[in-house]
């Protein structure tokens, strides 16, 4: 993450590390000294979780750093217990910014090529709050859009004792089965509010 984590959004970075409780000045979108420290600290409490609980493929890394802290220790812990199981699982995608979930929920809309993936906006999905990521099921080096080694993984990481982990897959519309994410006590729109004010939701 040294290379900058969110640097195209400033404002995202810090909502993310004050509800993280490691930013505590205000969120202007100045990527200062505070923020910096900011960082740095979220950065330690990363390599900390991947230290106690094992480290992933370069993808799977790049996503996980972009959670929450007791995200990241899910995922990890969720990827450990399905590749533990002979299923090769990456997390291929974490947190997005509102304009990265905006560009999603363009595709397949408006004239633009490629399948709808997403009904939500920014700020409308869990990825936009650093709780949530989506896996890719692989074989012999190819990615699986559809397979029931979705199911299968997870059966396993469901089974795996994982503190609040939810799986897109039970939802009774749209279901989503390589999506996963924190529970939380909160709706989506109580999420993005507390998002914004730099206020703990998970």
């Amino acid at each position: 993450m040294s290379e900058r984590l969110f640097e195209d959004d400033v404002i995202f970075l810090q909502r993310l590390l004050k509800s993280a409780g490691l930013y505590t000045d205000t969120i202007d979108g100045d990527w200062g000294q505070n923020t910096d420290k900011a960082v740095i600290a979220f950065e330690k409490k990363s390599k900390q979780l991947a230290d106690a609980l094992g480290t992933f493929d370069p993808r799977s890394e790049k996503n996980i750093q972009t959670l929450q802290l007791k995200t990241q220790e899910a995922a990890r812990k969720f990827l450990k217990a399905v590749q533990g199981a002979g299923i090769t699982a990456r997390i291929i995608s974490g947190s997005r910014t509102y304009a990265e979930q905006d560009r999603l929920f363009r595709q397949g809309r408006f004239g633009n090529p490629g399948p709808k993936v997403t009904n939500a906006r920014g700020g409308q999905s869990n990825h936009n709050f650093g709780i949530a990521w989506d896996i890719g099921i692989f074989k012999n080096g190819a990615y699986l859009p559809e397979s029931l080694l979705y199911k299968e993984a997870a059966a396993i990481g469901l089974a795996a004792g994982i503190n609040g982990l939810e799986w897109g897959g039970n939802w009774q519309t749209f279901k989503d089965t390589p999506h996963y994410q924190s529970a939380t006590e909160f709706s989506i729109s109580e999420i993005r509010q507390r998002f914004e004010n730099g206020e703990p939701y998970v």
